[in-house]
């Protein structure tokens, strides 16, 4: 069992709150391992929250028996800590224990100095503000979170969800990972690069696509074609391309490798194959085109991924 700590404060901000919950606090039987999650505040057992709400929490005054500690958000605008919740913090990350935040928690870490020299990110709102206070980090704009060592900071409000569901494919893989994004309705993986802040509207999936986006996963250990997709879809395929990119958000090529790249990971967290085996599997030409989109869409090569993730 991974024990977490989730850290707040007075005037929590509850959505991110409610993401650390719903994914890490959700229990899942058949994973004895999961995560167990406390709400902790070293201020007050009870903490007012937006809107008038109040919280009910755990006062604690030290935090090194857990595992992971969780800042969903922290106020931009103090400067002061409690000698006690910084020397447990530091000490904490001196374990070399995961430490994550969400939106503005990044504040925290980043005032201790524990972000020094390492990538970071947070809200686009706040990215001025976080770049002024704190210099020595490496402040990254325009992605949903970034990762380094044990440090991992998520971008705003949504984003958060992004990096939880990839803690828990790190954590529990691939399979899980999916399980957990089902039962929130959303997308199992966009990866950390992604923009943050999108000025066009987010796409929606149009029903006329819907039978040809199952079937092409279906035959994507083959040489699918874009031609191929428009013709199961009855159409041109100058219209497929225009009518898709519209409904979907993105080029169908561009769609359908990131879906063999998707099936590529599931295969490397499961199976011990070669990349001719897995580019065949997954319905490349070559494996110099594996590798290529592979490191695209991930950021590293399919031998570091599954040196990382295996799991057979």
């Amino acid at each position: 069992m991974l024990h977490m700590a989730i850290l707040v404060t007075d005037n929590l901000p509850m959505f991110e709150l409610g993401c650390a919950l719903e994914v890490f606090g959700y229990p899942k039987k058949d994973k004895p391992s999961w995560y167990k999650c406390d709400v902790i505040s070293f201020d007050a057992d009870v903490l007012n929250a937006p809107n008038g709400l109040q919280l009910k929490v755990q006062e604690v005054n030290e935090i090194l028996h857990y595992d992971i500690l969780l800042i969903p958000g922290w106020n931009t605008e103090s400067k002061k800590i409690k000698v006690a919740l910084a020397e447990q913090i530091v000490a904490f990350h001196g374990l070399n224990k995961r430490i994550i935040t969400f939106c503005s928690g990044a504040f925290l870490p980043a005032q201790l100095g524990l972000l020094n020299n390492c990538q970071a990110t947070t809200h686009w709102r706040y990215a001025k503000q976080f770049q002024q206070r704190f210099p020595l980090v490496e402040y990254v704009d325009n992605v949903l979170y970034t990762q380094h060592d044990n440090l991992a900071c998520s971008a705003g409000s949504a984003a958060a969800l992004d990096l939880a569901i990839e803690i828990v494919r790190q954590d529990f893989g691939h399979e899980v990972a999916n399980e957990v994004a089902r039962r929130l309705v959303i997308s199992p993986h966009r990866t950390g690069g992604q923009a943050q802040f999108v000025e066009t509207p987010v796409p929606q999936k149009h029903q006329r696509f819907s039978s040809t986006l199952d079937w092409a996963i279906e035959q994507l250990n083959t040489l699918l074609k874009v031609d191929d997709l428009a013709r199961h879809a009855n159409m041109s395929r100058r219209s497929f391309d225009r009518h898709f990119k519209a409904s979907i958000g993105m080029p169908p090529k561009e769609w359908l490798n990131q879906q063999r790249i998707r099936l590529a990971k599931e295969l490397l967290e499961k199976d011990r194959l070669t990349m001719d085996e897995l580019a065949s599997r997954v319905g490349f030409d070559n494996t110099v085109t594996l590798r290529f989109n592979f490191h695209k869409f991930v950021g590293i090569s399919p031998s570091e991924y599954q040196h990382q993730f295996y799991q057979g």
